[in-house]
């Protein structure tokens, strides 16, 4: 199926979010769409079996369930169309294998979540298609690595470990000029805070896994185009075979109905969060886009519209050893991959870079702030921070 949804312009976001993907046609009577598991979809004759002949065709390629969160996600991001993957990894793969080929040439910055790092360095490579890794921050400067092959500029902003914000219209502009799409990962932000195709982007992706769904549930992806890319990206997921089970879909639908009462929390919580953490001793920066003193705080205000609950610490000369004493002393924030659910989480950030070089006065971690009492979290940074005062 081919989602456009129900654009109605004049309704706000937070009620685009609770109305979006829920046309009679898809939901009949009920307020939710049915939960439709087949794999096998009936004709009533012959000639209804030919392309376009009837709206579903085989379970693969989209039932009502589906079509509900491709509709509201392309409303929500102002695409003209979204496919939903079983991961976002596997949007991310599905948007560079649908928009690039032997010979051509990709774009991707320094920052990005690793996993897509891994990809161009490996199957696209093994495609034969090369990557230049970029300064997250250099803006318009991205035509001095452009090439007659270039055909994606991929961008994650703010990158998920150290949250340099990129100037998305301004690589926009350069791209187009050259013939070139833009790909960028929107998780961090979602459509609530951002909204890259209105930035110039030719590709809006997310790991739904993370704010859509945000329970911890899910494994989903969602890739959100505009009439610049959409027509191969929607080629490539059917070829790829690519989908997501009902249920997985009815988890994400379920859990973007309250994306926009969540993030406003993870926004006020981890501000404040952030803020005592900016104020420690043992802290020598908070990596959070939001506040002032951030590098890239100028193109935070004019591009999104609020932060969400992940930000990095950069800690003040201290030894690895030090560090994980740190993490496992904490008791509210648990250690896990992931993030977006409402429970909070900390790792210890583990950096791949090759065009850029990370200097800091110590090692990171990256926190994602839940929606436990902002109170109690931070008691548990500043217990966590005692506990571990008199090792070296």
């Amino acid at each position: 199926m081919v989602a456009s949804g129900r654009r109605q312009e004049n309704r706000r976001l937070l009620t685009k979010i609770a109305q979006g993907g829920r046309d009679p046609a898809l939901t009949g009577p009920f307020v939710n769409p049915p939960v439709v598991h087949a794999s096998t979809v009936l004709f009533g004759d012959v000639d209804s079996m030919r392309p376009g002949g009837q709206p579903y065709v085989y379970g693969r390629i989209g039932t009502p369930t589906t079509e509900a969160l491709e509709s509201a996600i392309t409303e929500l991001e102002g695409a003209e169309s979204t496919v939903i993957c079983p991961s976002g990894l596997g949007a991310i793969s599905a948007a560079l294998l649908a928009l690039l080929s032997s010979g051509d040439h990709l774009l991707m910055a320094d920052n990005v979540y690793d996993p897509a790092r891994t990809l161009a360095t490996t199957l696209l490579a093994r495609m034969g298609v090369e990557t230049t890794f970029f300064d997250p921050t250099i803006g318009a400067g991205i035509e001095s690595l452009m090439r007659e092959t270039t055909r994606v500029v991929y961008l994650e902003s703010p990158g998920s470990l150290t949250f340099e914000m990129t100037d998305i219209p301004a690589i926009a502009s350069v791209a187009h000029a050259r013939g070139a799409l833009v790909v960028a990962d929107n998780t961090w932000a979602t459509p609530y805070f951002c909204r890259p195709l209105a930035l110039g982007a030719d590709v809006s992706l997310m790991a739904g896994t993370k704010y859509i769904g945000g329970h911890s549930d899910v494994m989903i992806g969602t890739v959100a185009a505009a009439p610049s890319a959409f027509a191969r990206i929607r080629e490539a997921y059917v070829t790829l075979g690519l989908c997501v089970g009902p249920d997985d879909i009815f988890l994400a639908l379920r859990g973007l109905r309250t994306l926009g009462v969540r993030l406003e929390h993870h926004m006020r919580s981890g501000l404040a969060v952030a803020r005592h953490l900016a104020g420690r001793p043992e802290v020598a920066a908070v990596l959070h886009p939001a506040l002032p003193d951030h590098p890239g705080h100028a193109l935070f205000e004019r591009d999104m519209d609020g932060a969400s609950g992940l930000f990095g610490v950069v800690l003040d000369g201290w030894s690895r050893e030090k560090t994980n004493a740190f993490l496992e002393a904490l008791s509210i924030f648990s250690l896990g991959y992931s993030w977006g659910g409402f429970e909070s989480l900390a790792i210890p950030a583990r950096l791949n870079r090759t065009a850029t070089r990370w200097d800091a006065a110590g090692p990171l971690i990256r926190l994602h702030v839940g929606l436990e009492d902002t109170e109690d979290l931070i008691a548990d940074l500043d217990a966590a921070f005692a506990r571990v005062d008199n090792l070296a």
